[in-house]
């Protein structure tokens, strides 16, 4: 592992843990060269994935991407970071075990939609009208219109 301080390769672990959910390793590192202590995180990676953008650009997939495009989504919501890096990580494994290398952005978008929905529904909206390119008040409310159908279908089946 290169140091960010000085760039020398002469580094050695100090401290290796699982994370809470166990999905990665955490590992707090120093370096030889200029005494540099800084953090490593590992995580299992079942496959190479490559995104197939819509312009047919074929692209690595990229996790941090990710993450930051659902963090958008959830700014200013109350919503806990630990669900959130679940929710990425189980949409990742999803993505890696579905059998396909190469994956489209429209099933990465369909998939992180899926997920939002049930985490938040604000945030469902807002990842929605950027990945489905909103241009009108008209598609909000059609999003709308089918999160209180899902609503309201709930709630009859409770009554019931």
């Amino acid at each position: 592992m290169r140091c960010p301080n000085c760039n020398s390769l002469d580094t050695q672990v100090k401290d290796s843990r699982p994370t809470e959910d166990s999905s990665v390793i955490r590992r707090r590192r120093v370096c030889v060269a200029c005494n540099f202590r800084f953090t490593t995180f590992e995580r299992v990676q079942l496959r190479e994935l490559t995104v197939i953008k819509r312009n047919g650009r074929r692209v690595p997939f990229d996790r941090d991407k990710l993450m930051r495009s659902v963090s958008i989504s959830l700014r200013k919501r109350q919503v806990e970071p630990e669900r959130v890096e679940k929710m990425v990580s189980t949409i990742v494994r999803e993505l890696e075990t579905g059998g396909e290398a190469e994956i489209s952005s429209e099933v990465i978008g369909e998939t992180v939609m899926e997920h939002l929905r049930t985490l938040d529904d604000v945030a469902y909206v807002r990842f929605a009208s950027v990945y489905r390119n909103f241009r009108e008040a008209k598609d909000f409310a059609d999003v709308l219109g089918e999160l209180s159908g899902e609503e309201e279908s709930r709630l009859a089946a409770i009554r019931k």
